[in-house]
């Protein structure tokens, strides 16, 4: 699985608007359910909180992509 790094301008990104602004889901309400059932880890470990507040050094995965949050 190769890394996609996705620059942030803020101090942290949601981890659904994560989603969204990767283009990984269409919608916050896909993000929302794909986060509810667990279908993603951030850090290595499941996420269920889809407003949980990533940053800088984060690794999301969902299905064959991995995200890492970076400071632009």
């Amino acid at each position: 699985m190769a890394t996609e790094k996705i620059a942030i301008k803020t101090e942290f990104i949601k981890l659904d608007s994560l989603l969204k602004f990767a283009n990984i889901l269409p919608t916050g309400g896909e993000a929302k359910v794909a986060i509810q059932q667990g279908a993603v880890k951030v850090n290595g470990e499941v996420c269920t909180q889809r407003g949980k507040k990533l940053r800088p050094g984060d690794k999301v995965e969902i299905e064959e992509f991995v995200l890492e949050v970076t400071q632009e």
